[in-house]
Formats: structure tokens, sequence, C-alpha cells
């Protein structure tokens, strides 16, 4: 049986859409793109250019949502197996588009660079539990020009995995989609099997950029699909309450489904977002709260309701060190992300309000995914009705280590973490080949630390690297075109 998670009655639920589906129609959009406009206008919706907003009708909204896809399928850049974005299939990706990196050996965080995307790419690449790669690192040391079209390019030159991606302008855009077109070769193969997916954030409250309008609607066209997140701040710009904000990312996501569909019926498509809670305190933008995994959760019920799969940046820390409040921000992410199964999980890695990537904790956060995985595996019968034999077993032999029972079970019954949570004994700890220090003549303390383990499976993971086999010299030397087409007014050497 799969356990699930329920935070919202089938009848709020119902009256969320009729609050959502009234603030489209009477309140409306802030749409700064006029080709949209124009289109929405001949699809019916009132609209204002000289203000650029446009109301829509539930009519079409409602249309909208029929019309997008309940499936979306992700493909690996070789195009031989894909992650089936529905249903409550769960995976799980890095979060994305980190500015700092936090540094190991200074244990500080400080501007992410191009050297540190490469071997990003390269350890995500390495970790079987994330499904996907990201563009989880915007180097600070490139023109901002081509920051988001070289994240992708690094990546197609060393992961074998799908990735989610973004672009920061429309110029970014066409260079990400000719670095695409480079892979697959035609449109029409993109469409069939698009292995990146890009975000589309609409601005609370209520507006839709040029930008990431304009980008919405060139996914839609090209069939790459695209998750929307809306971010409600709880408190600055959206209402204090949980519900409030759940009601307006309704809004902000379903006005992205209309720009999706009116340009592209069928366009795929994920229903996101990344909601946070403003903190008086501080006046920080607090993702890791426990009130915006709340509205993650609800949201997706929202989601789910309309049958679209489902996005969520969740499973994230506030914390600025891998310690205890890393571990339970992340660890209580992913196990409500799992038990409301989320589609794709955005989250391992990142620190610090969404800002900042951290190797190690990117590593331990894939433990945590494995760990979450098998909680949403829930509970099932392995023979053991009727229970008479195992426990005859049991009392005969005092034990049942060797049992066929236990060998037949044990790997799928039980998730066994890798060497980043640590589980030993100290009486037999040994880490590294490093027996345990002493501390008293009666105490021993582990040999290392939570980072000192992590660090350690980072560097092992970033020795075993090896670049993966799946372009052929014809994509790499096509990519390798678009991106020193894209860079030559920089100066920057591949």
């Amino acid at each position: 049986m799969r356990p699930r998670l329920r935070l919202l009655s089938d009848e709020m639920i119902g009256r969320i859409f009729e609050e959502a589906f009234h603030l489209l129609e009477t309140k409306g959009i802030n749409l700064h793109h006029d080709g949209l406009l124009g289109r929405l206008g001949d699809l019916g919706c009132r609209t204002d250019r000289a203000k650029e907003w446009v109301w829509l009708p539930r009519d079409l909204v409602e249309r909208c949502i029929r019309s997008a896809p309940r499936q979306v399928k992700l493909w690996n850049i070789a195009g031989t197996k894909c992650c089936d974005l529905s249903g409550d299939n769960v995976h799980f990706t890095p979060g994305s588009t980190a500015i700092k990196v936090l540094d190991y050996p200074s244990q500080r965080m400080r501007p992410a660079t191009v050297a540190d995307m490469v071997a990003y790419g390269k350890l995500v690449e390495q970790l079987e539990p994330l499904d996907y790669s990201a563009t989880a690192i915007t180097p600070r040391d490139v023109p901002k020009e081509i920051g988001d079209s070289i994240r992708l390019y690094a990546l197609l030159k060393t992961t074998s995995k799908a990735i989610c991606t973004g672009a920061f302008s429309i110029a970014g855009f066409d260079v990400m989609t000719e670095l695409q077109l480079a892979v697959r070769g035609t449109r029409e193969a993109l469409r069939e099997k698009p292995f990146a997916f890009f975000s589309a954030c609409p601005t609370s409250p209520f507006k839709w950029s040029r930008t990431t309008a304009d980008n919405t609607m060139k996914c839609a066209e090209l069939g790459v699909p695209v998750e929307f997140i809306a971010m409600p701040l709880a408190g600055l710009v959206g209402p204090i309450s949980v519900l409030g904000c759940v009601i307006q990312h309704t809004v902000e996501t379903l006005s992205g489904v209309v720009i999706s569909q009116a340009t592209s019926p069928g366009a795929p498509i994920l229903y996101g977002g990344s909601p946070g809670v403003f903190d008086m305190r501080s006046m920080a933008a607090i993702i890791c709260a426990v009130e915006a995994q709340m509205m993650d959760c609800a949201y997706v019920e929202v989601g789910k309701h309309l049958g679209l799969p489902t996005q969520a940046y969740i499973g994230m820390s506030d914390s600025k060190a891998l310690d205890a409040q890393a571990g339970f921000e992340s660890g209580t992410g992913y196990y409500l992300a799992a038990l409301a199964g989320i589609n794709s999980v955005s989250g391992p890695g990142m620190h610090y309000f969404e800002s900042c990537q951290s190797p190690e904790k990117t590593v331990f956060d894939a433990e945590l995914c494995r760990l979450a995985r098998r909680l949403a595996a829930g509970i099932e019968a392995r023979e053991d009705f009727p229970s008479d034999p195992i426990f005859d077993e049991l009392l005969r032999e005092q034990n049942l280590l060797t049992a066929d029972h236990t060998l037949k079970y044990f790997r799928l019954e039980h998730c066994v973490p890798g060497p980043v949570i640590d589980r030993t004994q100290l009486s037999s700890s040994i880490v590294g080949g490093v027996s345990p220090r002493r501390v008293s003549r009666d105490a021993e303390v582990p040999p290392t630390t939570l980072w000192e383990r992590a660090h350690a499976e980072v560097e092992r993971h970033l020795r075993a690297y090896r670049p993966p086999d799946v372009l052929s010299r014809e994509q790499l030397r096509d990519i390798e075109r678009v991106m020193r087409a894209a860079a030559s007014d920089f100066r920057i050497r591949f």
C-alpha cells in the first residue's frame, strides 16, 4: 500500500478553483507581451494593451486545462530511456540557479565559478538517486549574457542524464534551443524525445515579464516541457495565510497554463512552484518553513486534482552549513514530497534561501532521497500471511539472520544508506582505514564529521568520473559551434 499525504479536502480544492477562476476573470493578469495580448484577445479575452493587462474567462482557462497532457516524458541525452512524470511517480533533481557555492576548505559561501559548475555536473552524473541533472550553478566569472546557455553547454559535455534548466533572457533561450537541436538534430526529434525542461517563473502578484512569457511560448512551440514556478511569499507579495497563498499560486499557475496552451494546445507542462514565507524579523524569504512546505504539498494536490504532472522546490535548506538544520529541513521536505507524490522534486544540494549549492550537501541529500523513496514504496506483504512458518523458524533458531525469508527480502524491504550517513557502532567504527579517536578511557568518537564524510564521497565520485559516451563527434562539434558563436563577442576560450 502506497502511503499518501492529504492537506486539503475535495470541498476545499473546489473552493480554491472557484476563487482562482473568479480572480482570473475579474482581476486579470499583468502580461508584458504584446504578441500574447493580441493572441489572447483573438481568443475572446478582454485586454488593455496600454496597461498590458488581460482578463481570462473561465471557459478559456478550463479548455486550456483540458488540453494540457497528463503525462510528461523526459528522456536522457541518448534518447534511450525516460522519466515518466505522471501519477505519483517521484523523481529528484538538484535545486537550481545558485549563484554561490559552499566551499569545503573554508566552509564559507563564495561566488560560483565555471569550474564549480563543471565539477558539479560530474558529481550529479555519479549519483544514482538523482534521476536527472540540473543547471544548478550559475557561474559569476562569465558574462551574464551567456550565464544561462553556458550551463546547458557544460552539462551536455558532462552528463548523460536529462536536464532541468531555465533561460534568463530571450536571446539566451534561443542559444539553448540551438544547443538542444544540435543534440536531437530536428525539431520533430526534439518534440518526440525532449531531454530538458525549462522553468518559467511568473512574478507575484499576478505578473508575467516579457522574457518569461516569451520563453513559455517558445517552449510550447518546440514541444519542450515547461515547469511553472509561481512564488507567492506569505506576508509580502502573498496573503499571510497558507490557504490564501495556495489560491494565489493557483491563479498564477493557471495563467501559465493558458499562455502555454493558447500558444500550442497539448504542449507539455508541469504544475510547479516555489512559495515561501517572509520573515519580518530578518527580511528573508524563507523557503523551508513548515508553512512553505505545506503550501508545496497543498498546491500539488490542486495540480493532481487537475490530473497534471507536478513539481516543487522542496527539500532545500535555509541553513548556511551542512548541519542539523540542513538535515531536518531537507529530510522533512523529501519525506513530504514522497508522500505527496510530487513528480519532480527540485532541492538536493541547496542552502541559504535557494541561492547556494553545496556538493557535500548534494551527496548527503542523495541518501535522503533514497530513504524518501523507500517511504513512498509503502508496506506490502512479503510472505507474511500466514505468519506461522517464519515465527516457527524464529522460535526454533532464535534468530533469522540466514533464513531464506531474510535473504530473499532484505534488499526489497530495507534501504541501507551509504557512508555519508553514519550508522556504525563506536566499537567497530572505521572510516577510510582510520580507527576511532579516543577522548577518554571509556569513550570513543567517530573519526569524521558529517561534512568530512560527505566531502570524502564528493572526492570519491569525482575521481571515479568518466565522461559519458553518448554524443557523436558531429553532435559535439555542433554544440561547440553554437556555444562559440554565442560567446564570440566575449573572447571566451573553450
